[in-house]
């Protein structure tokens, strides 16, 4: 039987939030026959992320698959999908049946308002951190920390630590040996030419 990944989708979406873990988690499943990847938003169809990318989704909340595991990623959409009562419904239900909630960025702010990550400590985009403690649902938001682990709630800070995050994930399900071929195979190998400024 396989493992279903879904990947949540809103009107803007950050891009590589949601496309790095696709990358992670697709190229997993090019390499096993156990492993699904979906896309989904709240009404299905054409989902226009935060820099103009249109992606057309797999499923709505109405028809999606049961899922193993969640990805929410972040993007300017989580501040007004934080008080959208049918998306927060949405993820809380479904993670109550996840062996995984994970987020990118302020996809966080996603899981501690709906309740998968309420109490607990996360993370989230060093830019979003004050923005999310004020919100006060979660436990402790760590800030300059790339993805943070408690129980089953796996929250990451952004583009970059997204990817790590699911490329760990994907070591802790199949096993580190499994998890270095998926990242040889994706060629992530990052070497940034400017280090950014702290």
């Amino acid at each position: 039987m396989a493992t279903t990944f879904g990947i949540l989708f809103f009107e803007g979406t950050e891009e590589l939030d949601a496309i790095g873990p696709w990358e992670v988690f697709t190229m997993a499943a090019m390499q096993r026959d156990d492993i699904a990847v979906v896309s989904i938003s709240e009404q299905g169809g054409t989902v226009i992320c935060n820099k103009g990318m249109r992606m057309v989704m797999d499923h709505g909340f109405a028809d999606a698959p049961k899922l193993d595991v969640l990805l929410v990623p972040g993007g300017m959409g989580t501040r007004r999908e934080v008080d959208n009562p049918a998306l927060l419904a949405w993820i809380a239900e479904v993670s109550a049946d996840c062996e995984w909630v994970t987020s990118v960025c302020t996809g966080s702010l996603l899981l501690a308002e709906a309740g998968p990550a309420a109490g607990k400590r996360i993370t989230t985009h060093w830019g979003a951190v004050e923005m999310v403690r004020k919100r006060g649902k979660a436990g402790e938001v760590l800030e300059n920390i790339r993805y943070v682990r408690d129980g089953n709630v796996l929250t990451s800070a952004g583009v970059s630590a997204g990817i790590d995050m699911s490329l760990w994930l994907i070591g802790e399900m199949y096993g580190p040996a499994f998890a270095r071929s998926v990242q040889r195979n994706m060629e992530y190998d990052p070497a940034p030419p400017y280090a950014a400024e702290v």
